[in-house]
């Protein structure tokens, strides 16, 4: 007689991690991460341009206008600017020649600062507001001449899909630029910075946007955001073309630029 055949204990199906990501240097739900953000940005949209001009004592105002120089408006040529919510970048390109823009941001706070203060500047033509998830453009394919994100990509969940992004509604030869907080690379002055963003940045944030866990969370994902090598590679991946940067006020930020080719 043959035994009989044992029957095998079906195997525990296995258990799935929840997906994380980082907000500053908390793990949170991966889809949390896009109303945590939205939070913090709605929260001090008032005072955002007060604050930028007082943590950076006025550099961030050097540092855009040598993007936009970078950039070099044309005229006909049309800009998509994401996570552009209060104009900054917009207003300059259309001020040096630049035909049309439109700002495209997933606040709707700050998309409102930012049309307040087209209306006091008296800019009203060529010029549209959206609201958007850089990870989702609701732009066509090769659509526009530029696109330009400045200290907002590394406030987005899936880095790599807002970059795929940036070149679906890019038109070849389109222009992708890039403005945004990196790491810094002179010595002793990293520890510096490290020292004011950790310090002074969340007591000023306190102070004047009576938000102190906003401004912690500001230097938390400076620190978390990919090195400039390691984005260009990011960018290049992403399908762009011809990727540079380079560094302003020693690393403390970075311009990345690339083609689509």
């Amino acid at each position: 007689m043959t035994e009989p055949k044992r029957q095998r204990k079906p195997k525990p199906a296995p258990q799935m991690e929840p997906q994380t990501t980082h907000f500053g240097y908390s793990d949170v739900p991966v889809d949390e991460k896009a109303s945590l953000v939205h939070d913090v940005f709605a929260d001090v949209a008032e005072n955002y341009d007060l604050m930028n001009d007082l943590m950076s004592m006025g550099i961030h105002r050097w540092w855009k206008s040598a993007f936009m120089n970078r950039l070099n408006p044309q005229p006909g040529m049309r800009l998509l600017d994401v996570g552009g919510g209060t104009g900054d970048i917009a207003f300059a390109f259309l001020k040096r020649g630049g035909a049309s823009a439109t700002v495209c941001d997933i606040n709707a706070e700050m998309l409102e600062v930012g049309r307040k203060r087209a209306l006091d500047r008296g800019i009203l033509d060529n010029l549209e507001w959206t609201c958007g998830d850089a990870e989702k453009l609701p732009v066509a394919d090769a659509s526009v001449d530029a696109y330009t994100i400045a200290f907002c990509i590394r406030n987005v969940t899936d880095i790599p899909a807002a970059l795929r992004e940036a070149r679906r509604v890019l038109k070849p030869g389109g222009r992708f630029m890039c403005l945004e907080f990196s790491h810094v690379v002179l010595p002793v002055f990293d520890k510096l910075y490290d020292a004011y963003s950790f310090s002074v940045l969340p007591a000023l944030g306190q102070m004047i946007a009576g938000n102190r866990e906003a401004y912690q969370y500001l230097a938390e994902s400076i620190r978390k955001f990919p090195a400039q090598e390691r984005f260009a590679h990011m960018i290049a991946e992403a399908g762009l073309g011809q990727v540079t940067y380079h560094n302003l006020s020693g690393g403390i930020a970075a311009i990345h630029s690339a083609w689509r080719i």
